[in-house]
């Protein structure tokens, strides 16, 4: 299986919080299934951090790419075609870290590990 980390899962992961889910826990430390982080997700830290709406872990994207290769997981780039997908998704979604891991899960065939129902909405496959 090849699965997209939302960023809560991410972090959830990373601080080992109870609220990540019994099975994206499994999922996600399963060695057969492929991880990969979008670099969205550096943004939407960095974004949470600058608004101190999120402590300062990682403290930089140095930091962040070491943790991220520390737990077996892979930076997924974003690319054009992600991001003229991402602006041209039809459903309403604001938030453009959402509509960027939705394209990214149709365009790379990606299952998405994230317990935001907002996704169901854009045909995202996810796992939680």
């Amino acid at each position: 299986m090849r699965l997209l980390l939302d960023t809560h899962a991410l972090l959830w992961w990373w601080g080992d919080d109870a609220q990540l889910s019994a099975a994206a826990r499994a999922a996600m430390g399963d060695e057969r299934h492929e991880v990969l982080v979008s670099a969205a997700s550096a943004w939407e830290i960095s974004t949470k951090q600058r608004l101190g709406k999120l402590s300062p872990v990682p403290a930089d994207a140095v930091a962040f790419l070491r943790l991220v290769a520390d737990d077996g997981f892979a930076l997924l780039p974003v690319d054009a075609r992600h991001a003229w997908r991402a602006g041209a998704l039809a459903q309403a979604h604001r938030d453009p870290f959402d509509r960027m891991l939705a394209a990214q899960c149709e365009l790379e065939s990606l299952t998405l590990v994230t317990r935001d129902p907002a996704f169901a909405a854009l045909g995202t496959r996810t796992l939680w």
